[in-house]
Protein backbone atom coordinates (compact mmCIF):
# COMPACT_ATOMS: atom_id res chain seq x y z
CA UNK A 1 0.00 0.00 0.00
CA UNK A 2 1.82 3.49 -0.93
CA UNK A 3 1.72 6.50 1.78
CA UNK A 4 -0.68 8.47 -0.08
CA UNK A 5 -3.27 5.42 0.06
CA UNK A 6 -2.73 4.97 3.71
CA UNK A 7 -2.60 8.35 5.08
CA UNK A 8 -6.37 8.69 2.66
CA UNK A 9 -7.44 5.73 4.92
CA UNK A 10 -6.31 7.25 7.84
CA UNK A 11 -7.99 10.41 7.64
CA UNK A 12 -11.14 8.63 6.68
CA UNK A 13 -10.94 6.45 9.77
CA UNK A 14 -10.54 9.91 11.96
CA UNK A 15 -14.07 10.17 11.67
CA UNK A 16 -15.74 6.99 12.30
CA UNK A 17 -17.33 5.75 15.69
CA UNK A 18 -16.92 1.83 16.35
CA UNK A 19 -19.65 -0.01 19.02
CA UNK A 20 -17.70 -2.78 20.62
CA UNK A 21 -19.67 -6.08 22.03
CA UNK A 22 -18.40 -8.59 24.61
CA UNK A 23 -17.02 -9.62 27.31
CA UNK A 24 -14.94 -6.80 29.34
CA UNK A 25 -12.59 -7.73 31.81
CA UNK A 26 -9.59 -5.87 33.89
CA UNK A 27 -6.11 -6.51 33.16
CA UNK A 28 -3.62 -5.91 36.26
CA UNK A 29 -0.04 -6.45 36.11
CA UNK A 30 2.55 -6.78 38.97
CA UNK A 31 6.28 -6.13 37.46
CA UNK A 32 9.04 -6.71 39.97
CA UNK A 33 12.39 -9.19 39.91
CA UNK A 34 12.91 -12.74 41.23
CA UNK A 35 15.96 -12.99 43.10
CA UNK A 36 15.47 -16.16 45.34
CA UNK A 37 13.48 -19.00 45.87
CA UNK A 38 10.64 -19.71 48.75
CA UNK A 39 11.51 -21.15 51.78
CA UNK A 40 8.00 -22.42 52.40
CA UNK A 41 7.75 -23.81 48.66
CA UNK A 42 9.78 -24.17 45.37
CA UNK A 43 8.32 -21.09 43.96
CA UNK A 44 10.02 -17.82 43.02
CA UNK A 45 9.53 -14.98 44.99
CA UNK A 46 9.18 -11.84 43.40
CA UNK A 47 9.87 -8.32 44.33
CA UNK A 48 7.57 -5.82 43.06
CA UNK A 49 8.74 -2.76 41.76
CA UNK A 50 5.63 -1.25 40.20
CA UNK A 51 2.22 -2.02 39.02
CA UNK A 52 -0.41 -1.48 36.36
CA UNK A 53 -3.61 -1.87 34.88
CA UNK A 54 -5.68 -1.47 31.77
CA UNK A 55 -9.08 -2.50 30.02
CA UNK A 56 -8.85 -6.27 28.94
CA UNK A 57 -10.82 -8.45 26.92
CA UNK A 58 -13.65 -6.55 24.50
CA UNK A 59 -12.29 -3.73 26.17
CA UNK A 60 -8.68 -3.75 24.89
CA UNK A 61 -10.18 -4.00 21.39
CA UNK A 62 -11.34 -0.74 22.60
CA UNK A 63 -8.43 0.76 23.32
CA UNK A 64 -6.71 -0.77 20.37
CA UNK A 65 -9.72 1.46 17.98
CA UNK A 66 -9.62 4.59 20.04
CA UNK A 67 -6.07 6.47 18.73
CA UNK A 68 -7.46 6.11 14.94
CA UNK A 69 -11.07 7.13 15.27
CA UNK A 70 -13.89 10.06 16.52
CA UNK A 71 -15.46 7.52 19.12
CA UNK A 72 -15.27 4.21 20.52
CA UNK A 73 -18.15 2.84 22.57
CA UNK A 74 -18.50 -0.64 24.69
CA UNK A 75 -21.51 -2.59 25.68
CA UNK A 76 -20.81 -5.31 28.10
CA UNK A 77 -21.33 -6.75 31.80
CA UNK A 78 -19.58 -5.79 34.80
CA UNK A 79 -20.07 -6.65 38.39
CA UNK A 80 -21.16 -4.13 41.59
CA UNK A 81 -17.84 -3.48 42.76
CA UNK A 82 -14.44 -1.58 43.29
CA UNK A 83 -12.90 -3.20 39.74
CA UNK A 84 -15.68 -2.17 37.78
CA UNK A 85 -15.30 1.49 38.95
CA UNK A 86 -11.32 0.92 38.37
CA UNK A 87 -12.30 -0.39 34.81
CA UNK A 88 -14.24 2.80 34.34
CA UNK A 89 -12.15 5.26 35.19
CA UNK A 90 -9.43 3.29 33.27
CA UNK A 91 -11.96 3.19 29.62
CA UNK A 92 -12.99 7.27 30.53
CA UNK A 93 -9.20 7.97 31.19
CA UNK A 94 -8.97 7.15 27.38
CA UNK A 95 -11.82 8.85 26.24
CA UNK A 96 -13.75 5.40 25.25
CA UNK A 97 -17.61 5.83 26.32
CA UNK A 98 -19.13 3.64 29.18
CA UNK A 99 -22.65 4.22 29.33
CA UNK A 100 -23.33 0.64 27.40
CA UNK A 101 -21.38 -0.70 30.03
CA UNK A 102 -24.50 -3.08 32.18
CA UNK A 103 -23.60 -3.52 35.71
CA UNK A 104 -25.56 -6.02 37.72
CA UNK A 105 -24.68 -7.79 41.56
CA UNK A 106 -24.94 -11.28 40.07
CA UNK A 107 -21.46 -11.38 38.41
CA UNK A 108 -17.45 -10.16 39.93
CA UNK A 109 -16.05 -7.95 37.19
CA UNK A 110 -13.71 -10.05 35.74
CA UNK A 111 -10.07 -9.43 36.87
CA UNK A 112 -6.59 -11.39 35.50
CA UNK A 113 -3.47 -10.41 37.52
CA UNK A 114 -0.17 -11.23 35.70
CA UNK A 115 2.99 -10.81 37.79
CA UNK A 116 5.53 -10.59 35.55
CA UNK A 117 9.65 -10.64 36.47
CA UNK A 118 11.98 -10.09 33.69
CA UNK A 119 9.79 -10.23 31.13
CA UNK A 120 8.71 -13.20 31.91
CA UNK A 121 5.07 -14.17 32.83
CA UNK A 122 5.61 -15.90 36.24
CA UNK A 123 1.77 -17.01 37.24
CA UNK A 124 -1.75 -15.07 36.38
CA UNK A 125 -4.26 -14.92 39.30
CA UNK A 126 -7.92 -15.06 37.33
CA UNK A 127 -10.94 -13.71 39.28
CA UNK A 128 -14.20 -14.61 37.55
CA UNK A 129 -16.86 -16.68 38.00
CA UNK A 130 -18.49 -19.23 35.20
CA UNK A 131 -21.37 -18.46 34.52
CA UNK A 132 -24.17 -18.86 31.59
CA UNK A 133 -25.88 -15.65 29.71
CA UNK A 134 -27.93 -13.49 32.02
CA UNK A 135 -31.48 -13.07 31.04
CA UNK A 136 -31.32 -9.02 32.76
CA UNK A 137 -28.53 -8.29 31.21
CA UNK A 138 -28.75 -9.40 27.88
CA UNK A 139 -32.25 -7.62 27.65
CA UNK A 140 -30.74 -4.66 29.20
CA UNK A 141 -27.42 -4.60 26.44
CA UNK A 142 -29.80 -5.14 23.85
CA UNK A 143 -31.80 -2.11 24.85
CA UNK A 144 -28.60 -0.17 24.88
CA UNK A 145 -27.20 -0.97 21.45
CA UNK A 146 -30.33 -0.40 19.78
CA UNK A 147 -30.18 3.24 21.23
CA UNK A 148 -26.33 3.66 20.00
CA UNK A 149 -26.50 1.72 16.66
CA UNK A 150 -28.01 4.44 14.55
CA UNK A 151 -24.99 6.37 15.40
CA UNK A 152 -22.14 4.13 14.86
CA UNK A 153 -20.23 3.19 11.22
CA UNK A 154 -19.60 -0.58 12.70
CA UNK A 155 -19.67 -2.77 15.49
CA UNK A 156 -17.56 -5.72 16.87
CA UNK A 157 -18.46 -8.37 18.42
CA UNK A 158 -16.10 -9.81 20.93
CA UNK A 159 -16.55 -13.29 22.58
CA UNK A 160 -13.85 -14.53 25.08
CA UNK A 161 -16.51 -17.28 26.18
CA UNK A 162 -17.09 -15.57 29.51
CA UNK A 163 -20.69 -15.65 29.20
CA UNK A 164 -21.99 -12.23 28.23
CA UNK A 165 -22.51 -13.39 24.39
CA UNK A 166 -25.24 -15.91 23.74
CA UNK A 167 -27.23 -16.67 20.83
CA UNK A 168 -30.27 -14.41 21.27
CA UNK A 169 -27.72 -10.97 22.07
CA UNK A 170 -25.35 -11.86 19.02
CA UNK A 171 -28.45 -12.41 16.55
CA UNK A 172 -30.01 -9.40 17.90
CA UNK A 173 -26.80 -7.18 17.11
CA UNK A 174 -26.96 -8.68 13.72
CA UNK A 175 -30.05 -7.91 12.57
CA UNK A 176 -29.64 -3.89 13.92
CA UNK A 177 -25.95 -3.90 12.19
CA UNK A 178 -28.09 -5.69 9.06
CA UNK A 179 -31.41 -3.18 9.63
CA UNK A 180 -28.85 -0.03 9.84
CA UNK A 181 -26.27 -0.95 7.33
CA UNK A 182 -23.61 -1.33 9.97
CA UNK A 183 -20.29 -3.06 9.32
CA UNK A 184 -20.42 -5.98 11.26
CA UNK A 185 -17.28 -8.39 12.12
CA UNK A 186 -16.66 -10.91 15.05
CA UNK A 187 -13.84 -12.64 16.87
CA UNK A 188 -15.09 -15.83 18.33
CA UNK A 189 -14.51 -18.38 21.04
CA UNK A 190 -14.98 -22.64 19.82
CA UNK A 191 -15.55 -23.11 23.65
CA UNK A 192 -19.14 -20.25 23.06
CA UNK A 193 -20.83 -22.48 20.04
CA UNK A 194 -22.47 -19.79 18.72
CA UNK A 195 -24.62 -19.58 14.36
CA UNK A 196 -22.11 -17.03 13.55
CA UNK A 197 -24.26 -16.36 10.65
CA UNK A 198 -25.02 -13.11 9.27
CA UNK A 199 -21.50 -11.36 10.62
CA UNK A 200 -19.84 -9.30 6.81
CA UNK A 201 -16.17 -10.98 8.51
CA UNK A 202 -15.03 -13.21 11.35
CA UNK A 203 -11.42 -13.55 12.68
CA UNK A 204 -10.42 -16.88 14.46
CA UNK A 205 -7.15 -18.02 14.81
CA UNK A 206 -5.97 -20.94 13.17
CA UNK A 207 -6.51 -23.31 16.35
CA UNK A 208 -9.94 -21.90 16.78
CA UNK A 209 -10.45 -22.12 13.12
CA UNK A 210 -9.99 -25.42 13.56
CA UNK A 211 -11.98 -25.92 16.50
CA UNK A 212 -15.13 -24.73 15.23
CA UNK A 213 -14.36 -26.38 11.57
CA UNK A 214 -14.15 -29.87 13.87
CA UNK A 215 -10.86 -30.79 12.63
CA UNK A 216 -7.52 -32.11 13.94
CA UNK A 217 -4.58 -29.35 12.85
CA UNK A 218 -1.72 -31.40 11.59
CA UNK A 219 0.20 -28.62 12.18
CA UNK A 220 1.02 -25.23 10.11
CA UNK A 221 3.14 -25.62 6.64
CA UNK A 222 5.56 -22.51 6.09
CA UNK A 223 3.10 -21.58 3.21
CA UNK A 224 -0.10 -20.79 4.01
CA UNK A 225 -1.36 -21.03 0.43
CA UNK A 226 -0.11 -24.21 0.27
CA UNK A 227 -1.53 -25.58 3.76
CA UNK A 228 -3.98 -28.21 2.38
CA UNK A 229 -5.66 -28.93 5.67
CA UNK A 230 -5.52 -24.88 6.63
CA UNK A 231 -7.47 -23.94 3.03
CA UNK A 232 -9.95 -26.89 3.64
CA UNK A 233 -11.09 -25.64 7.25
CA UNK A 234 -11.37 -21.83 5.56
CA UNK A 235 -13.52 -23.12 2.57
CA UNK A 236 -15.65 -24.98 5.20
CA UNK A 237 -16.16 -22.23 7.66
CA UNK A 238 -17.15 -19.51 4.66
CA UNK A 239 -19.68 -22.48 3.72
CA UNK A 240 -21.13 -23.00 7.04
CA UNK A 241 -22.23 -19.64 7.99
CA UNK A 242 -22.24 -17.85 4.52
CA UNK A 243 -19.76 -15.65 5.38
CA UNK A 244 -18.50 -12.84 3.41
CA UNK A 245 -15.03 -12.76 4.62
CA UNK A 246 -12.72 -15.28 7.34
CA UNK A 247 -9.60 -13.85 8.30
CA UNK A 248 -7.38 -16.24 10.52
CA UNK A 249 -4.53 -15.08 12.01
CA UNK A 250 -1.52 -17.27 11.76
CA UNK A 251 0.84 -15.91 14.56
CA UNK A 252 4.44 -15.70 12.94
CA UNK A 253 2.89 -16.94 9.35
CA UNK A 254 0.64 -13.74 9.28
CA UNK A 255 -2.68 -13.82 8.36
CA UNK A 256 -4.90 -15.65 5.68
CA UNK A 257 -8.26 -13.77 3.94
CA UNK A 258 -10.60 -16.30 2.87
CA UNK A 259 -13.80 -15.12 0.90
CA UNK A 260 -16.54 -16.19 -0.75
CA UNK A 261 -15.53 -16.13 -4.79
CA UNK A 262 -12.09 -14.89 -4.54
CA UNK A 263 -8.62 -16.92 -3.80
CA UNK A 264 -7.66 -16.85 -0.57
CA UNK A 265 -5.24 -14.00 0.16
CA UNK A 266 -2.30 -14.50 2.29
CA UNK A 267 -0.56 -11.07 4.10
CA UNK A 268 3.56 -12.33 6.00
CA UNK A 269 3.82 -11.51 9.33
CA UNK A 270 5.44 -8.13 9.85
CA UNK A 271 6.98 -8.82 13.29
CA UNK A 272 10.00 -7.71 13.84
CA UNK A 273 10.28 -8.67 17.50
CA UNK A 274 7.80 -10.54 19.86
CA UNK A 275 7.84 -9.84 23.22
CA UNK A 276 4.32 -10.37 24.22
CA UNK A 277 1.33 -12.00 21.90
CA UNK A 278 -1.61 -11.23 24.54
CA UNK A 279 -3.70 -8.97 22.48
CA UNK A 280 -2.44 -9.39 19.02
CA UNK A 281 -5.90 -10.70 18.57
CA UNK A 282 -7.81 -8.01 19.56
CA UNK A 283 -5.29 -5.34 17.37
CA UNK A 284 -6.17 -7.86 14.16
CA UNK A 285 -9.97 -7.66 14.77
CA UNK A 286 -10.15 -3.46 15.57
CA UNK A 287 -7.56 -2.53 12.66
CA UNK A 288 -9.11 -4.54 10.29
CA UNK A 289 -12.97 -3.47 11.24
CA UNK A 290 -12.21 0.49 11.26
CA UNK A 291 -9.85 0.09 7.84
CA UNK A 292 -13.01 -1.40 6.30
CA UNK A 293 -15.03 1.39 8.14
CA UNK A 294 -13.06 3.91 6.31
CA UNK A 295 -13.50 2.38 2.95
CA UNK A 296 -10.53 0.11 2.70
CA UNK A 297 -10.41 -2.99 0.87
CA UNK A 298 -10.55 -6.54 1.95
CA UNK A 299 -7.29 -6.89 1.44
CA UNK A 300 -5.74 -3.31 2.41
CA UNK A 301 -7.74 -3.88 5.86
CA UNK A 302 -5.95 -7.33 6.37
CA UNK A 303 -2.93 -5.46 5.36
CA UNK A 304 -3.76 -2.65 7.78
CA UNK A 305 -4.27 -5.31 10.44
CA UNK A 306 -1.32 -7.24 9.95
CA UNK A 307 1.41 -4.27 10.42
CA UNK A 308 -0.94 -3.03 13.84
CA UNK A 309 -0.82 -6.82 14.62
CA UNK A 310 3.02 -6.30 14.36
CA UNK A 311 3.25 -3.51 16.20
CA UNK A 312 2.06 -4.59 18.97
CA UNK A 313 4.14 -7.92 19.30
CA UNK A 314 7.02 -6.10 19.99
CA UNK A 315 5.53 -4.82 23.17
CA UNK A 316 5.29 -6.15 26.73
CA UNK A 317 1.62 -6.24 28.09
CA UNK A 318 -1.33 -5.24 26.97
CA UNK A 319 -0.31 -3.32 24.27
CA UNK A 320 -2.15 -0.80 21.65
CA UNK A 321 -0.48 1.36 19.06
CA UNK A 322 -0.99 4.95 17.27
CA UNK A 323 -1.22 6.08 13.73
CA UNK A 324 2.67 6.96 13.34
CA UNK A 325 3.53 3.36 14.27
CA UNK A 326 1.31 1.56 12.09
CA UNK A 327 2.80 4.52 9.19
CA UNK A 328 6.37 3.46 10.13
CA UNK A 329 5.53 -0.22 10.20
CA UNK A 330 4.47 0.10 6.11
CA UNK A 331 7.65 2.73 6.08
CA UNK A 332 9.73 -0.05 7.09
CA UNK A 333 8.06 -3.09 4.40
CA UNK A 334 8.63 -0.74 1.80
CA UNK A 335 12.24 -0.10 2.43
Amino acid sequence: MNPSRLQHLLQNAASRRVLVVGDVMLDEFVWGRVSRISPEAPVPVVEVQSESAYPGGAANVARNLRPFCAGVLLCGAVGEDSFAAKLRGLLSDESIETGALVATSLIPTIVKTRIVARHQQVVRVDREKGRGPIAEVTDRAVELITELMPSVDGVIIEDYGKGFLCQALKDRVCSLAREHGKILTADPNPGNRLDWSGVDLLKPNRSEAFAMAGRVDPGAGEDPLQDAALLDVGDLLLQKWSLKGLLVTLGEHGMVLFEKGSPPFHTPTKAREVFDVSGAGDTAIALYTLATCAGATSHEAAEISNHASGVVVAKLGTATLVADELVASFEQDGK
